[in-house]
């Protein structure tokens, strides 16, 4: 019999709020800095970097320009750069953001059913999930003791899809993963929560055309979703086609 979910781990960007293109648009400056120091000729568009990265942080994206063009960035220079982009994207998030449609209005509806109790687990840097949250007005269901962020929750940062953000949060949140489920937009983001055992609902609702709202309904089902969510609204149906069993008590 499968356990009881008790826990909804939800991804932050472009999943609870419309976010990746407003943070891709504030780093596209940085990283052209960087190619340019590096003596790379090729530059990106935010809107390029959003297609190519999104899901991952500033310093797995960073991670992964170094192995495509084959530079390499001193560690203590790194740290920098990801610092730099940090405040960049929360200064673009504080001025521009807002929520995804409906899930303001769904985890108003689960908080006061009481059946569950919720955290976002984030490849996001901590203080800018927390900025995107209370610019959203979603702070309030999400303390800070439970946004976990991959990139500076972990002892060692890493990145989607590498599970072990989610581990972590399963761990400090006493919660086994089989308890829990998961809400994700990439592809990066959805292989972690898989990897982690964690049933997933992917959403779709953020991207912006019908075709590549399917297209990534079909690769996110592909990499393990048991539910596709294509509106926030569809949420509590996602629920019950993701197999999810309701505890009585928080």
């Amino acid at each position: 019999m499968k356990a009881k979910t008790t826990h909804i781990l939800f991804d932050c960007d472009n999943t609870l709020v419309l976010s990746e293109a407003l943070a891709f648009e504030a780093c596209a400056e940085l990283s052209n800095e960087i190619l340019s120091s590096q003596n790379v000729a090729d530059r990106y568009t935010g809107e390029q970097l959003l297609v190519d990265f999104v899901g991952k942080n500033f310093r797995g994206m960073l991670m992964d320009l170094q192995d495509k063009y084959k530079f390499t960035i001193p560690s203590e220079q790194l740290e920098k750069y990801v610092a730099m982009e940090e405040e960049k994207v929360i200064e673009k998030l504080r001025e521009k953001l807002v929520p995804c449609v409906g899930a303001n209005d769904v985890l108003e509806k689960l908080a006061e059913s009481g059946k569950y109790q919720f955290a976002v687990v984030s490849s996001s840097a901590h203080r800018r999930v927390m900025a995107s949250l209370e610019k959203a007005n979603q702070a309030t269901y999400f303390p800070s003791d439970r946004v976990f962020s991959a990139a500076t929750s972990l002892p060692k940062p890493t990145s989607k899809p590498d599970p072990a953000i989610y581990l972590f949060a399963c761990e400090k949140l006493g919660a086994p993963p089989a308890t829990c489920v998961a809400v994700e937009d990439s592809k990066s983001g959805a292989t972690s929560a898989v990897r982690a055992g964690i049933p997933l609902i992917a959403y779709v609702g953020s991207y912006e055309t019908p075709e590549k709202r399917d297209e990534m309904a079909k690769a996110l089902k592909d990499i393990g979703a048991a539910a596709i969510m294509y509106e926030w609204v569809e949420f509590e149906n996602c629920l019950e086609q993701a197999g999810c069993n309701v505890s009585d008590t928080p």
